[in-house]
C-alpha cells in the first residue's frame, strides 16, 4: 500500500480527488488535509510515499510548504489550475502535475508512473531545480490569491496595505490583489531592500515614493496617487533611506 497524503484548501477539490483515487486506483491508503500548516505536521509524522499538493492555497502556497519540510522522501504530484510560468518550472524539474479539474485517466497514469519508479525517487534534487527555476531565473514574487498563483515583478508592486486578516497589494495601472493573509505573513515574500515596513499597516516599495509630508505624523504619497502612513518609530529610518 502506498501511504498517500492529499493537500488542498478547497474541500470540494479535496473530496473529489479522494473519491477518484478510491474509485479508480488500487493500493493506496489516503490521508487528506485542507490546512497547509497541518499538512506539514502530517507529512513529517506519517512519512508518506506519495503526496498530492495544491499550489494555490491562501494560508501558504504549495511551494512554501515544500520549503518548510524536513522529510522529502516521497513522490510528488502537484494539482493546480493552469499557470503558465509555474507549470514551466514544474516541467523543467521533472515533477508531475495534474490540472484541475483532475481527469480520471491522467490521474491513473500519474499514479502508475509513481508505482513504476518508486526506487528511483530523487525529490530533493527535483525540488532544488524547481525553486531555482521559480526564483533565481525569473526573480518573481509568487502570491497565491483567489485560487490563482500570481508571479509579480517587484517593480510593479507599489505598496501593501493591511486590513486585519487581509492584505491588499497595490500594483501599477491601479491593479490590486486581495490576499487572505495578514501583512506579517505576506511580508515574508518581499524580503528585498526596495521594500520597507513604514507602519503596522503599510509595506512600501521605496522606488514608488513620490513625496513625504510631515503632516499627521508622516504621510507618503506613492505612485498612482496612493498614500501610506508612517509610524513615529519608523520615521528616522525612512528619512535615512530617502535622503
Amino acid at each position: 500500500m502506498l501511504k498517500t497524503v492529499i493537500v488542498d484548501d478547497e474541500i470540494n477539490a479535496l473530496e473529489a480527488l479522494e473519491w477518484k483515487l478510491n474509485r479508480y486506483v488500487d493500493g493506496l491508503s489516503i490521508i487528506k488535509c485542507n490546512a497547509p500548516k497541518e499538512a506539514i505536521e502530517i507529512i513529517e509524522r506519517e512519512k508518506p510515499d506519495l503526496v498530492f499538493l495544491d499550489i494555490e492555497m491562501p494560508e501558504m502556497d504549495g511551494f512554501t510548504l515544500l520549503q518548510q519540510l524536513m522529510y522529502t522522501s516521497f513522490d510528488l504530484i502537484f494539482t493546480t489550475a493552469h499557470d503558465e510560468f509555474a507549470l514551466k518550472a514544474i516541467k523543467v524539474s521533472a515533477i508531475d502535475y495534474l490540472l484541475k479539474p483532475v481527469d480520471k485517466d491522467e490521474l491513473i497514469s500519474a499514479v502508475d508512473k509513481v508505482k513504476a519508479s518508486r526506487k528511483g525517487n530523487h525529490l530533493e534534487d527535483k525540488l532544488q531545480s524547481l525553486f531555482s527555476n521559480l526564483k533565481g531565473k525569473n526573480d518573481k514574487i509568487s502570491i497565491a490569491a483567489d485560487g490563482k498563483l500570481f508571479l509579480l515583478d517587484k517593480d510593479d508592486v507599489i505598496m501593501l496595505k493591511s486590513d486585519k486578516s487581509y492584505t491588499t497589494i497595490y500594483l501599477k495601472d491601479k491593479k490590486t490583489i486581495l490576499v487572505t493573509k495578514t501583512l506579517k505573513e505576506v511580508e515574508k515574500k518581499f524580503q528585498h531592500s526596495d521594500f520597507f515596513r513604514v507602519h503596522a499597516s503599510y509595506l512600501i516599495n521605496m522606488n514608488h515614493v513620490k513625496e513625504y509630508s510631515k503632516s499627521m505624523g508622516g504621510i507618503l504619497t506613492m505612485s498612482e496617487g496612493l498614500e501610506a502612513s508612517v509610524s513615529r518609530n519608523k520615521k528616522n529610518e525612512l528619512l535615512e533611506k530617502l535622503f
